[in-house]
């Protein structure tokens, strides 16, 4: 480690288990970067879902991550554990992580580090990895999109349904998504889907159905269970995808599966952040080859809506259980994003 580098650094602590307020600056240890991982001076964390359910005592870390909220930053690489050589010093990278984030700084596995897009403020690098590897393993790995095929995102106007919209209608994809307002319908369309549905007055098997001659999508990428559940099914199409990323409804349901049977219809769902590294690094090959040249392009970009100061996490925890963001929201660190 640099002797420039300080011993202690601030970080955000999760002091009890409950509402935003007990999101707390504290003073910890400056992590240290074991072999093949990176240490990352941090300029911006993004803010996801499972940060807030960890902080309600709902989603533990993984074995052996750090309790420090974050799944997301964007920073310069300040040191290399042992082996490390796909990363070099003072690289600017963007890094999927398994905690830690809410810091000033944090350890990354080398192969989940990608080069910050060019074009690409830090800020809005670090709204990148927790919602595109999401969309490109659960989408198109698992969910097999491919050009010519219909799609629905529900929670179209949330950091992963702008994700997903944009990468679906890039690769060809038609694009259906709901969303609860219609500002948030229109930021929706604005970012590529033909039709956006506003869940509180339209039903989202109707209008698909009627966009598609009855046919119904051909993938639905669903955050929302509960109810939703039954719904999907009817939307889906003969030979049509189901893929679950959480669900903010509920888990459970009765449902009459019949009609899975009878449209050959395949129902399946992941998480990320307990995978192994070399399964995440996997997918940061992909998006680097497939998805980094349409950000440098400009073809996408992700969606903020707010930055706050790594300060003011509490603040940023409360605008995301509002739902009146549109997109991502982001933590600052000094003055480098």
């Amino acid at each position: 480690m640099s002797d420039n580098l300080p011993a202690e650094m601030t970080a955000i602590e999760i002091t009890e288990f409950g509402a935003p307020e007990v999101l707390v600056p504290g003073t910890r240890p400056l992590p240290q970067p074991a072999a093949g991982e990176v240490l990352i001076q941090v300029a911006a964390a993004g803010i996801n879902r499972p940060d807030v359910l960890q902080r309600q005592g709902g989603y533990a870390p993984p074995p052996g991550a750090s309790d420090i909220p974050g799944l997301e930053v964007a920073g310069s690489v300040v040191a290399l554990g042992e082996g490390v050589t796909e990363v070099a010093l003072g690289e600017q990278v963007t890094a999927l992580v398994a905690g830690g984030g809410y810091a000033e700084y944090c350890t990354a596995p080398a192969p989940q580090c990608l080069p910050v897009p060019a074009g690409l403020s830090l800020a809005e690098a670090a709204a990148i990895p927790e919602t595109f590897f999401t969309v490109w393993t659960n989408v198109f790995d698992r969910g097999g999109l491919v050009e010519g095929e219909s799609f629905l995102v529900h929670g179209g106007s949330s950091g992963i349904g702008t994700t997903a919209i944009q990468l679906a209608s890039a690769f060809g994809a038609r694009v259906f998504a709901t969303a609860g307002s219609a500002e948030k319908c229109q930021a929706c369309v604005d970012l590529g889907a033909e039709r956006a549905i506003n869940y509180r007055d339209e039903d989202f098997v109707e209008v698909v159905k009627a966009a598609t001659d009855g046919k119904g999508v051909d993938l639905i990428l669903d955050m929302v269970g509960g109810d939703y559940i039954a719904r999907d099914v009817a939307a889906l199409a003969p030979d049509g995808r189901l893929v679950f990323i959480a669900f903010l409804g509920g888990p459970k349901v009765e449902l009459n599966f019949m009609p899975v049977m009878l449209k050959r219809l395949t129902i399946t769902g992941s998480t990320l952040r307990p995978r192994p590294i070399a399964f995440k690094g996997a997918i940061a090959a992909r998006l680097k080859e497939r998805v980094w040249p349409l950000l440098e392009s400009g073809r996408l970009r992700p969606v903020m809506h707010q930055t706050f100061p790594l300060e003011q996490a509490a603040a940023a925890h409360a605008l995301m259980e509002s739902s009146a963001h549109i997109g991502k929201i982001v933590l600052t660190v000094g003055a480098g994003a």
